[in-house]
């Protein structure tokens, strides 16, 4: 295929893929005066430049004014994308009022059979926490790191959902983590809120997390919706994991129950060891499956540099998947890690966050019980319009000058 053809199917498919999100359909926070661009446009602009690698909003600009008078008629950018432009408007965009772009293409992705399970024989959906730093902290939004004098460290953090039993490995939700709680506190309500989309699509059948909301509480609230769990073991189930040790732990690698080699920077083989477990141990009711992983990196000269154990705990019957399947299962769940990473690039900070010049004076300030209205859960409440929870010393983030690059 010639790489002109190549580029125009990209382009096409990219164009289908904009107009089937409804850009346009997003709730604009912007002022009705003076708006000079279509929400849609913009955010079609943004879009484009993601998917071309861009680093920041100048180079979506300078991507903007590169592109042929035909190329942009197609996207719809009748000009060059000021840079402030996109500032003013991310800025303010509430990270709610993208999800449901986000699963529009999802749903219609998974009607045309695009997101069928490739090698194993149901879909799996793979949990993760991440975190990006920002010079801001809110105590909601973004968790205080360092209360240096002169500087300020915050970290936005979300669950991602992933599809990891396709190819395309496509992000499925997203549910921000306020400042208040952790992984472990918030993953019934990141599952809710995927169940809440996805409920009635078979999308995926089991439910991957690694050892951060390992508990028997969220392990029967995957059960009570029918699906099944996967759970990373570690320390912070003891009792479980010494009996996952006594059954698996002394099984050398004539004993796994199914093996993988790869070449990467070395050779790497993983194995997988399996076990029942009875139902009902340590309280866990729907627990069925203990899962070793062991990874060992060898060099060149065949010696060992590198090897690692990992446990797991499922509810998924062993006779469900061949061994094979269940090494490939685990391995899927790694997929999240590398799906879709971020760009280190200037983000603009949403406009409920504080930027903090100075160090903050006393503890800070608790959410308290009320914290049912934090815009991440869907309330009305913003911190940018009470005053009075705004660390002491913080700076509100204004629009950028239009007359300023970025």
């Amino acid at each position: 295929m010639t790489d002109t053809r190549m580029k125009r199917r990209v382009v096409g498919a990219l164009c289908k893929g904009l107009r089937q999100a409804a850009l346009n359909e997003v709730e604009d926070p912007r002022d009705r005066r003076g708006r000079r661009w279509k929400l849609g446009t913009l955010l079609g602009a943004t879009v484009l430049g993601l998917v071309a690698g861009c680093k920041s909003r100048l180079e979506v600009e300078q991507l903007t004014e590169d592109l042929s008078p035909t190329i942009r008629q197609r996207f719809g950018l009748e000009r060059r994308v000021p840079d402030t432009t996109l500032h003013n408007l991310l800025w303010q965009l509430e990270p709610k009022s993208v999800l449901p772009v986000m699963h529009r293409v999802v749903r219609a992705a998974h009607r045309r059979h695009a997101l069928d399970p490739d090698e194993l024989p149901f879909g799996v959906v793979s949990l993760d926490g991440k975190s990006t730093a920002v010079p801001a902290s809110d105590d909601y939004y973004a968790q205080r790191q360092t209360r240096e004098p002169g500087h300020c460290t915050g970290l936005v953090r979300t669950i991602s959902a992933v599809l990891v039993s396709c190819p395309a490995r496509p992000y499925l939700h997203l549910t921000p983590v306020p400042a208040a709680t952790n992984e472990m506190g918030i993953f019934a309500r990141a599952f809710d809120e995927l169940m809440s989309v996805y409920d009635r699509g078979d999308l995926f059948r089991v439910v991957i997390y690694d050892a951060g909301a390992c508990s028997k509480d969220n392990a029967a609230h995957v059960r009570d919706h029918g699906l099944h769990y996967v759970f990373g073991l570690k320390g912070t189930q003891p009792t479980l994991l010494d009996e996952a040790k006594r059954l698996l732990a002394a099984r050398t690698a004539e004993q796994c129950d199914a093996s993988s080699e790869d070449l990467d920077h070395g050779t790497v083989t993983r194995r997988v060891y399996l076990s029942e477990i009875g139902s009902g141990y340590d309280g866990w009711e729907s627990l069925r499956m203990v899962i070793r992983v062991q990874t060992e990196t060898r060099d060149a000269t065949d010696q060992v540099t590198k090897r690692e154990e990992r446990y797991f705990v499922s509810s998924l019957p062993r006779r469900r998947l061949a061994p094979a399947q269940w090494l490939l299962l685990i391995r899927r769940h790694w997929r999240v890690e590398t799906a879709h990473q971020s760009r280190r690039a200037r983000t603009p900070v949403p406009a409920s966050v504080a930027v903090c010049p100075v160090p903050v004076a006393g503890p800070v300030t608790d959410p308290g019980p009320g914290h049912e209205t934090h815009p991440c859960f869907g309330g009305r409440w913003r911190p940018a319009e009470h005053g009075s929870r705004m660390p002491a010393g913080a700076q509100r983030l204004q629009p950028a000058d239009k007359r300023s690059r970025h």
